[in-house]
């Protein structure tokens, strides 16, 4: 039975950076093709994450790096490279799914305690009518969720509480208007 759909789809190709808004991806083991697979990296070989360069949020990154490195170099003003990232960056999961209902609760103040309501850089926005929903994500740790073709198993909540994180169990493609149908 469906608890929802996903209304959007997300990549974020360098870390920091803005994401890029699709209609579908493919989704592989290490999660949705091309999604934080960059980090920058200034000329003192310093890896910057966006709390230390807020500026890093405003450049839509292509998943070209060079493309990428001239955006950055030119936000930050300072040259900077891209370095491919060989893992999961601050302990992150395969994809990271959040509703809209508990972005709308984020953003008017009622949050789990100890939670946050920063941008929780989600690849999947989902939108789950159910009452309450914030609850109803937080509750499918441990559980599997069918999204187009793919299986994710929800694993945990993020540091900043909002959302989930899975891992990919099925590869496949999952798209806007998918229903997400947890096992």
């Amino acid at each position: 039975m469906s608890a929802g759909t996903v209304v959007a789809v997300s990549v974020y190709p360098v870390r920091g950076c803005a994401g890029t808004a699709l209609s579908r991806a493919e989704v592989g083991p290490a999660g949705l093709a091309g999604d934080r697979a960059w980090a920058v990296v200034t000329g003192s070989g310093r890896r910057l994450r966006g709390k230390d360069a807020p500026a890093l949020a405003t450049v839509p990154a292509t998943g070209d790096p060079d493309a990428d490195a001239a955006a950055v170099t030119a936000a930050l003003g300072e040259p900077v490279r891209l370095e491919p990232l060989d893992t999961r960056p601050d302990g992150g999961a395969a994809v990271h799914l959040v509703s809209r209902q508990a972005l709308d609760r984020a953003a008017a103040g009622i949050l789990p305690a100890g939670c946050g309501a920063e941008d929780p850089r989600a690849n999947l926005l989902l939108d789950l009518p159910g009452d309450p929903p914030d609850e109803l994500e937080r509750g499918w740790v441990g559980r599997r969720l069918f999204l187009g073709s793919t299986v994710l198993e929800v694993t945990r909540l993020p540091r900043h509480c909002l959302g989930v994180y899975a891992e990919v169990v099925q590869p496949g493609t999952v798209a806007v208007g998918d229903d997400v149908v947890p096992a």
